[in-house]
């Protein structure tokens, strides 16, 4: 019986820590509030990334970057890492860029996690005052 119950307590514990990580599949939504992609977080060598690993429109599914600049210019978006470098820093990562393949911009940004399914994203050019906050959802 204490087996059952320490294999019961190991399995939920291991879940909630599982589900409290920025690491996964997040849904991105556009202006309009609907979900236009999907984006997976991963770590590298101790730092986080992102890119896009669905794209909602079957119309924008061969689009490409062409507001980008450098080695992103005309890149597919599907594949494309638009986070990157993020190191952990208490409760958020920070220290990396994320690219808008809308208007081909890359800014400074912060990630941290509000709850097991929601994460906040913050964009900004300078200091984090002057930026823009968005808010992915956990793809199921």
């Amino acid at each position: 019986m204490k087996k059952v119950l320490f294999i019961i307590l190991f399995t939920t514990f291991s879940i909630s820590i599982n589900a409290q990580t920025i690491f996964g599949k997040w849904n991105s939504k556009n202006e309009k509030g609907v979900v236009d992609s999907v984006l997976e977080v991963y770590e590298k060598n101790g730092k986080a990334y992102a890119k896009v690993v669905e794209i909602m429109n079957p119309e924008r599914k061969d689009a490409r970057c062409v507001d980008c600049e450098g080695e992103y210019k005309d890149k597919p978006i599907l594949g494309l890492d638009i986070l990157s470098g993020l190191e952990k820093d208490d409760d958020e990562w920070s220290g990396g860029t994320i690219l808008d393949p809308r208007n081909g911009k890359t800014y400074k940004c912060y990630i941290e996690l509000v709850n097991p399914n929601k994460l906040k994203l913050r964009g900004y050019i300078g200091i984090s005052l002057f930026g823009k906050t968005a808010y992915w959802e956990r793809a199921k």
